[in-house]
């Protein structure tokens, strides 16, 4: 089907259709989101796609990470995951039943490039070419995400994120992908949360590679946003009509209580879980307080900040809860408690919708954000199929309250332009495995069934009236 679309340039003519009011009307529905909206549901690659050894596609450190005894729940694997790569055409067509305007993928790196570098697989750009097609056929705006954590194997054994050299590769696999989807798609993020690509794959070992230095981590920092910022001086350069970004793993963090000690270590903790992302992406310089802090050095070499701070045109957020910290009584240092007797999510996470309009208001007004897209928000929670129907009610409180969280910035004038709820499909959860349940649409991962939740009705009705269902339509 690529054939229907000229490869000429970066006209975008097609996509732009689609898009329509994407970059801002001030016409508001009544309950807050604007004409153009773009209401979609996101997945990542490792997650669903599965064919991990299908089609010519490397080794990622996921891979190797989950053939690693003890690394994942149950033992569990990407392998297949909900073999998006064979059945996307269906899961699409799930996806327009369902009336989403938008899709937020990301593409695999071992997929294009093998080894990293060097031979390029055909056969993986011909996928997300497909995918692509599939996509604008049905009316959906495709939404790229270019890392998302599924780094190659081959470059991981070369030093992986704490090496600069990773950060240069990074731009020939942007430079190919780009120059092969750039004349469909509009919307780009470099990266997926770099805080847990360089912190929790190197600094706690909880997800891939699994190291645990955080001089490793502090290295992997700079790299991932030097990749951006590379990355995004890339994207320029091919599709100068392209709206560009990066997705921010953005969590508030309050302290526990109002001893000054909680409150230092509330701004510790806010400066490496939030801070060392914010201000060089969008001031361009490093918090020199969050810096001190860091137990080794930030390789930063003459002309990188330039890169990594470039102007942008959007801000992902993935927002699903809040930190709360106390000070370690002996060192000072941040601890993440838990609030008793909160609502939490199947993760153990606090439902905590204020958090969400927290940070999309600090983002644009502290840090002047042009525009932001909620990337991720959801929640994961027992869903139990009865008589061929899964009623997840909490999932729809939850998602009700937390869209309330972003009509009211809208309302008060922060630039949201559009919502992805995580996620379209239960999948692979990282190091949680299959154990988690996100997707708006049930997975029987033995039979690959799927069977959309109650959630997915709600979720069709709010994209239908563009806007929160009123009290006589919700759910009984």
């Amino acid at each position: 089907m690529s054939g229907m679309y000229s490869r000429a340039g970066c006209a975008l003519r097609e996509v732009n259709a689609i898009v329509g009011h994407l970059t801002g009307s001030d016409i508001r529905q009544p309950d807050g989101f604007p004409q153009g909206f773009l209401w979609g549901a996101a997945t990542a690659a490792y997650q669903v796609e599965g064919a991990i050894r299908e089609d010519g596609r490397g080794e990622s450190i996921w891979d190797r990470f989950c053939a690693t005894p003890g690394k994942i729940a149950n033992g569990d694997t990407g392998a297949v995951a909900c073999d998006f790569y064979h059945r996307y055409r269906a899961d699409i067509a799930l996806m327009a039943g369902l009336g989403l305007n938008a899709f937020r993928f990301s593409i695999a790196w071992p997929r294009i490039l093998p080894e990293g570098r060097g031979p390029v697989n055909a056969a993986g750009l011909d996928f997300y070419d497909r995918l692509v097609d599939e996509l604008l056929a049905n009316g959906i705006t495709p939404f790229a995400t270019l890392y998302h954590w599924d780094l190659p194997q081959a470059l991981e054994d070369a030093g992986g994120w704490p090496e600069r050299a990773t950060a240069e590769a990074y731009v020939d696999y942007v430079e190919l992908v780009v120059s092969r989807l750039g004349d469909r798609v509009r919307l780009w993020a470099t990266h997926n949360e770099p805080f847990c690509a360089a912190w929790l794959g190197y600094g706690t070992g909880r997800h891939a590679p699994g190291r645990k230095s955080e001089s490793d981590a502090v290295a992997a920092t700079h790299h991932v946003l030097l990749a951006h910022g590379l990355g995004v001086a890339a994207l320029r350069r091919a599709c100068p009509d392209a709206d560009v970004g990066i997705v921010l793993d953005s969590w508030p963090v309050h302290p526990a209580s109002a001893d000054p000690a909680d409150i230092a270590a509330a701004r510790i903790f806010d400066g490496r879980r939030n801070r060392l992302f914010f201000d060089p992406v969008l001031r361009g310089a490093y918090p020199a307080d969050v810096v001190a802090d860091l137990a080794g050095s930030l390789p930063v070499r003459d002309g990188d900040m330039e890169l990594i701070g470039a102007p942008l045109d959007f801000v992902g957020v993935n927002n699903y809860s809040r930190h709360v910290v106390r000070a370690d009584p002996d060192t000072g240092e941040p601890v993440d408690v838990e609030v008793p007797g909160v609502e939490q999510t199947a993760m153990g996470w606090e439902v905590y919708p204020d958090g969400l309009h927290e940070v999309l208001s600090r983002l644009h007004r502290e840090y002047g954000a042009p525009a932001l897209y909620v990337t991720e928000n959801g929640a994961a929670f027992a869903d139990l199929e009865s008589n061929g129907a899964i009623d997840d009610s909490a999932r729809i409180a939850y998602l009700e309250r937390y869209l309330g969280a972003v009509a009211k910035a809208i309302a008060e004038g922060v630039p949201v332009r559009g919502y992805f709820v995580w996620s379209l499909l239960d999948n692979f959860e990282w190091a949680e495995g299959y154990a988690k349940r996100f997707g708006l649409v049930y997975v029987d991962f033995d039979s690959q069934r799927r069977l959309p939740k109650a959630s997915a009705d709600w979720y069709r009705r709010v994209i239908e009236r563009n806007g929160l269902p009123v009290a006589e339509e919700a759910p009984v």
